[in-house]
């Protein structure tokens, strides 16, 4: 028998890049255990696919490094439901630049996604936190504490949001908002399309990937969704500043 989960009735979430992937697999687990979602990305066709996937998922269309951005996501959801609960910064983008062809404009534009945006939202979020003792979880990347050839500077972003988390979780512990971080390793996304890598390209890393993971296969989002959703429980009152590395044993070899 299926036991009906409500671990998050009533609260709100805000997840970013909810449009595909872990985003989408996130902002329908987080409406499964009873919460009002705010899907936010930049595609609206692909927001409206996961929107249709739960009646309690709702989207907001923006690009979360312009200017004003972030506190506008915070307000709508404040206007929807009148409180903030949890923050997922999942929006991000991954990038296969070796260090002979990184560019400044290439270095910016990843940190402004991957590392200023979460901040930014983080810290427009962070009153609606304070007053319901909410928390934040942040998406990193096995990749946020393993080196990386050809992709240093996506590496370093993640890196960067690992420090973030450590350090926002000591700073708001006395708030009592928490703040963890899933690291996924190679799951099933549109990240290496998105990259702009060609087909061929993306099945030969996916197969490369599955022949490394010590449990024979990439992951899926499904999966990395279900421990974000953990992360936020407003039952694990006292877990914070953690990176949960979900990567089927990669970080291991």
């Amino acid at each position: 028998m299926n036991v009906p989960d409500n671990r998050f009735t009533d609260k709100t979430v805000i997840v970013t890049g909810a449009g595909s992937g872990i985003g989408r697999a996130t902002a329908i687990a987080f409406a499964n255990a009873g919460a009002h979602v705010l899907g936010v990305g930049r595609r609206e066709a692909a927001l409206l696919e996961t929107a249709r996937e739960h009646p309690s998922v709702a989207t907001f269309v923006a690009d979360i490094c312009a200017d004003g951005a972030p506190e506008a996501v915070i307000e709508e959801a404040a206007r929807w439901w009148g409180r903030v609960d949890v923050l997922v910064n999942n929006a991000g983008a991954a990038a296969i630049v070796p260090l002979g062809d990184v560019t400044g404009a290439r270095i910016t534009e990843l940190f402004a996604l991957n590392v200023t945006a979460p901040s930014l939202l983080a810290r427009a979020a962070l009153p609606y936190l304070r007053e319901v003792r909410g928390s934040i979880v942040n998406v990193s990347s096995t990749f946020g504490h393993r080196p990386l050839p050809g992709g240093s500077h996506y590496a370093a972003s993640k890196s960067a949001i690992e420090m973030l988390t450590r350090s926002w979780a000591l700073e708001l512990a006395g708030d009592d908002v928490r703040v963890n971080a899933v690291a996924p390793g190679p799951t099933e996304s549109e990240a290496l399309a998105a990259a702009g890598l060609p087909d061929e390209v993306v099945e030969k890393i996916k197969q490369d990937e599955a022949a490394q993971i010590p449990l024979g296969r990439r992951g899926t989002p499904e999966e990395i969704a279900d421990w974000i959703v953990h992360l936020a429980d407003p039952a694990s009152t006292w877990l914070t500043g953690q990176i949960l590395t979900v990567d089927g044993g990669l970080e291991l070899t």
